[in-house]
This record gives structure tokens, sequence and C-alpha cells, in this order.
């Protein structure tokens, strides 16, 4: 996993509550186990009028011109502003890999399902819960042209032109991002005391390392 950097970069903004993560990435892309070509059909039902497969080229597809992300001003963003209790629904890992493989880094909101929160740490992606009258100030600045946020995760700050607010983080969870520390990684570092136990475990039950 890639070590968390500041973020400097547009934020686009979807006024909607509840976005489930089946809204996030339909079902029929699950079937893929690789974490690569999600964000082409990152919010699929509402980004096209037609539904899509996995395997379907979706350059060929009718996209739907209303969709908030094709709109100029949110080109290049790598952070998501969305309404509370994003991620919410199934617990699929995918949905964080379709928003970082779409260019997303950090999601702001003011609540996340637990599921989805958690998530996006195994997978490094940010996601800030801001109270609601921090989170008014944001929504309130990314309809001006060309305004640039800055996320710094040592400082805990977001800052842009008219204002800067600060966001809580779990320590250890700050460190995971930091660090860019994953699960499997996060075992490696153990290895020398794993080593450790499986030969003392050879030496008392030899019988199970047979195979």
């Amino acid at each position: 996993m890639k070590k968390f950097e500041e973020i400097k970069s547009v934020a686009a903004y979807i006024d909607r509550k509840n976005i489930d993560t089946d809204a996030i990435i339909p079902k029929q892309y699950l079937k893929s186990v690789t974490r690569e070509g999600f964000g082409e059909t990152l919010f699929d039902d509402w980004r096209y009028l037609e539904p899509g497969n996995l395997g379907d080229n979706h350059s060929l597809r009718k996209k739907n011109p209303d969709f908030f992300l094709y709109n100029p001003k949110y080109s290049g963003a790598k952070i998501l502003i969305a309404g509370d209790n994003f991620g919410c629904g199934s617990s699929r890992e995918h949905a964080v890999w379709a928003l970082m493989d779409f260019g997303f880094n950090a999601v702001i909101s003011t609540s996340f399902a637990d599921i989805f929160y958690n998530n996006c740490f195994k997978n490094g992606l940010l996601p800030i819960v801001l109270n609601s009258e921090n989170f008014e100030k944001i929504t309130s600045s990314v309809s001006r042209e060309n305004n640039i946020f800055t996320v710094n995760l040592n400082d805990q700050l977001i800052s842009c032109v008219d204002f800067e607010v600060q966001f809580e983080i779990d320590k250890r969870r700050k460190e995971v991002l930091a660090e860019g520390i994953d699960d499997i990684s996060e075992t490696l570092k153990l290895s020398n005391k794993i080593k450790e136990y499986e030969n003392k475990k050879f030496v008392k039950t030899p019988w199970i390392f047979n195979g």
C-alpha cells in the first residue's frame, strides 16, 4: 500500500445521503478480484444511460450528461464530498477500489458506514468525518471556480483559500495511512516471531508438518 501524501486538488461534491456500496460499484462487477479497472464503473448506474457488465467496453456506452463527475469543474478531483452515511449497504471492498481507481484519495462526509470506513484504511483511502458546521463550509466553497483544497494528514487539516478546518482521526489509523501499512505488511513485521513460533511447534508436534 502506498504512503498517503498531502492532497492538493479540486473537490467533487455529490449532494446525496445514504449512498450505498451497490451504487458505488454494482454487483455485476464484483466477479473481478483485481483492484484495477473499477474506475470506469464507479457510480455505474448514475453514470451511464444503459446497463453494463463485466468485460464491456465502457467507452462505447451512452453516458448520462447530468452525471456530476462529468462537470468540467470537477476534472481531476482527488477529493470526493458526499452526504451523510456514505458507503452503507453490503460490505464490498470493491467500493473503495473503485473510488481509488477513479482517482480519489480522500472522501469527506458527516458519517460513514462502519465496514466501508474500515475498508478505506485497509486500502489507503482517507475517510474524513466532519461535523455539520465544517461540512457546510466545505460544500459552500466547492461551488467556487478553481477552488483548490489541501488535505494534510500529518496536521489533520483541510484548507482552501477561504478557511481551514481540523479533522479527527484515530492515531493508529493515521499511522497506517502515513506509512502505507496494510494487513500483509503488518504481519511481515512479525516474520521472525512467526518463524520462531513455528520452529518451537515443529519440535513439539513434528507430525503436523509432515505434509
